[in-house]
């Protein structure tokens, strides 16, 4: 556990707990800042080389990583190491067995016309054991002579002389008589090769393939299966007992440790479909259905992107424990595991890590590898052998911690030009000195373009040292039993004004946050224009949301978008101008919302702008706030109603025959209605038709309406009334009537 000199609140990581504090009173509140880095998941961002991560957020020495040989194949599957410390790569596109020195001299023993060469083991008799695909043949290969092919290497497993004529070959194990065991899939099953011999059905299972293969101490075959996950143990008879049926479909690696306990990793959900092809390279002689990965064995698998539901690590006890997941990653598929005294190694992709896994369910990132898979692992007297896809290397990782480790951090953005301060190490139970820490910044996101050179700094003493910039990184050097529990670097963004990105007004509507009930005005939405023309998808940027209004035409709604850099809290105030004028008149202020709906009544009619005003002041002293500001598009208010004159109705021929002429000071006239008797409304086009202008004249025939025969008497049917109703663009209505007789 973590120790500290900070309190903190239950359940948050040290420097999280001081950002919490911090903020506490004010949120997004202006003033010194707190960048940290405590947790596993934020230190694994970063660089180590020789460093490791530990899952409760330390940084401690780990063992060195060094790349042996970078070959020329997309896939290095398996390794395989000799007794000299030399190690034997198994290799896809271009499929070959290559030896590896300690020195990186390497040389190629076997090629073949086989897509890949899946797995290499060295038998007790010092011959090399070589299994390929797709055809699933097993190869003898001496591991002094090179230049082997399918041709003249010696086969000793062919899977088309069996009767079950399986499809694939995953894995290979060698028992304490020196006997070969092969595990192979469609069917799965388990063929035993004894020297010199032919080879005989050891075991047959049910699944899809076995994929995996080990020996315990008792000579009982351990055998993990793709299917429906299940980990075996098979007798030296050929009885099997099913020792685990994992939640998870596919058991990649099993290992066996010193004490007996087993180890399996499983990976993919059960019932979800197959991995994706293998895509097919090179000059291989199968067809492009690629039928061996049809099954579903995620050693196939060759891409960057996809995780199959994330891996999980089980440990199966010696005696009659039951089996216990200890470890489980969604973000990493689990290809191979090692055992070692101080934990299990997992191999994992596709981003290239080698975790050490304990059985009390702590795990260390102890190496990020520059590939995105690494598949396998080979121990040796020089180190352990680590095989890489994606690219196919090959690395040796150092049997004890590193002398010298170095951790480099992600690069902070601190989101505009900041000064840096001091940083705040925590160091382990034990502070020790062998930790040396340094900085760089630069104002460009790549550190490699222009940035400041390293400067060293003292822990928890002064400011980093380095200049103001926007962008820093942290480095520290580590040497063995120092331990390093987090970073945290205070700094000081330098204030910049807030913006106002748009402004938006819509006359005639209000805002509304309340539900809406029956017989309320139609509910509308405001929307930027931006969002609604430009396509920009400005996600979940606040204030940008939505907003709901209702039709209201003596409301005016105000909506704009703002953001600010040190991210602020912002108040607004509004300003609007009339068209002739040339001062700012105040409207409202210490709006907090990013909306303002008011009653249009409060201007008189006319052509007017709106400044939209923003303020930091809420983050900061008094007299160091910034502002900034923008001003709308015009927009028009007019909530008077057009006047009627010359209104003249007269009989003619039948009919009614009226004339007028609407005048309306701010919009033009866009139509009118006229009803006789009290009849129903019916709409009018001006003369011309087209209404544009303040100013339209109206001259219209109206029919003459049917006398009513429930109509009370008296009636006198000479009179009429003619009403007439009159618009304006922001449908301010008149009436007026005559009366025709």
């Amino acid at each position: 556990m973590k120790s500290s000199r900070f309190a903190r609140p239950v359940g948050l990581p040290l420097f999280a707990a001081c950002l919490f504090l911090m903020h506490a009173s004010s949120s997004f509140a202006q003033g010194t800042r707190l960048w940290s880095e405590s947790r596993f998941e934020d230190l694994e961002r970063g660089t180590p080389n020789g460093v490791a991560v530990t899952s409760d957020g330390y940084l401690v020495p780990g063992p060195e990583s060094k790349l042996v040989l970078a070959t020329p194949s997309t896939y290095v599957w398996a390794v395989a190491t000799d007794k000299e410390g030399n190690a034997y790569l198994a290799t896809g596109t271009p499929a070959t067995v290559a030896r590896v020195t300690p020195d990186g001299k390497s040389a190629t023993l076997f090629t073949t016309r086989e897509m890949s060469v899946q797995t290499v083991r060295m038998g007790p008799d010092g011959m090399l054991y070589a299994a390929t695909l797709p055809s699933g043949k097993v190869y003898k290969l001496d591991p002094h002579a090179e230049g082997k092919t399918d041709d003249t290497a010696t086969l000793v497993f062919d899977p088309q002389a069996t009767q079950e004529k399986p499809k694939y070959v995953w894995d290979l194990a060698f028992d304490a008589k020196g006997r070969l065991f092969v595990a192979t899939g469609a069917p799965a099953a388990v063929y035993r090769v004894t020297p010199g011999g032919k080879p005989e059905l050891f075991y047959k299972s049910d699944e899809e393939h076995i994929r995996t293969l080990a020996f315990d101490k008792a000579g009982n075959l351990i055998a993990g299966s793709d299917g429906t996950g299940l980990v075996y143990r098979i007798d030296p008879a050929g009885k099997a007992f099913v020792l685990f049926d994992a939640p998870k479909k596919e058991i990649t690696s099993v290992i066996v440790a010193p004490d007996g306990s087993i180890y399996a990793a499983g990976v993919g959900e059960k019932g979800r479909g197959n991995l994706p092809p293998l895509p097919v390279t090179g000059q291989a002689t199968v067809t492009a259905t690629i039928t061996i990965v049809q099954p579903g064995s995620v050693q196939a698998f060759s891409g960057n992107s996809l995780i199959p539901d994330g891996s999980e690590l089980y440990e199966i006890p010696k005696g009659d424990g039951p089996p216990q997941k200890i470890w489980g990653g969604k973000d990493d598929i689990l290809y191979s595991l090692q055992w070692t005294p101080d934990g299990v190694l997992a191999a994992t992709g596709n981003r290239g890590r080698v975790y050490r896994i304990r059985d009390d369910g702590t795990w260390a990132d102890v190496a990020h590898l520059e590939a995105a898979q690494v598949t396998g692992f080979a121990d040796s007297p020089k180190g352990l052998y680590v095989s890489t896809a994606n690219s196919g290397k090959v690395f040796l990782l150092s049997h004890g911690p590193a002398a010298e480790g170095t951790y480099t951090s992600e690069v902070f953005d601190a989101g505009a030009f900041a000064q840096w301060g001091r940083a705040e190490v925590e160091m382990g139970a034990t502070p020790v000195t062998g930790v040396q820490m340094s900085a760089r910044a630069g104002n460009i996101e790549n550190p490699e373009r222009a940035w400041s050179e390293w400067k060293t700094f003292a822990p928890n003493a002064g400011a980093v040292g380095v200049d103001a910039s926007r962008f820093l990184q942290w480095k520290l050097v580590e040497h063995p039993g120092a331990q390093v529990g987090g970073v945290a670097i205070n700094y000081l963004p330098v204030n910049l004004p807030p913006v106002i990105d748009e402004v938006m007004v819509a006359p005639g509507a209000r805002a509304n946050s309340i539900t809406q009930q029956p017989g309320q005005p139609q509910p509308i939405t405001l929307n930027f224009a931006s969002t609604q023309n430009q396509g920009v998808n400005f996600g979940q940027e606040p204030g940008r949301e939505p907003l709901s209004a209702v039709r209201d035409r003596t409301a005016v709604t105000v909506r704009w978008a703002a953001h600010d850099d040190n991210g602020d809290d912002l108040s607004f105030a509004l300003y609007y101008r009339g068209e002739e004028e040339h001062n700012w008149q105040f409207l409202k202020d210490h709006i907090h919302e990013r909306f303002y709906s008011f009653d249009a009544s409060q201007l008189p009619d006319g052509h007017y702008r709106i400044k939209v005003v923003a303020s930091d002041a809420r983050s900061h002293n008094a007299g160091e706030a910034l502002t900034g500001e923008k001003v709308s598009d015009a927009f028009v208010i007019d909530t008077t109603p057009p006047v009627v004159s010359g209104l003249e109705a007269h009989l003619v021929n039948g009919k009614i025959h009226v004339v007028l002429t609407a005048t309306d000071a701010t919009s033009p006239v866009t139509h009118a209605q006229f009803s006789v008797d009290a009849g129903r409304w019916q709409y009018v086009s001006p003369v011309g038709n087209i209404a544009d202008s303040p100013m339209e004249r109206f001259e219209f025939d109206a029919p003459l309406p049917k006398a009513r025969a429930d109509a009370e008497a008296p009636v006198d049917l000479s009179e009429h009334v003619v009403a007439v109703r009159v618009y304006d663009r922001y449908d301010n209505v008149v009436t007026v009537k005559t009366i025709v007789k």
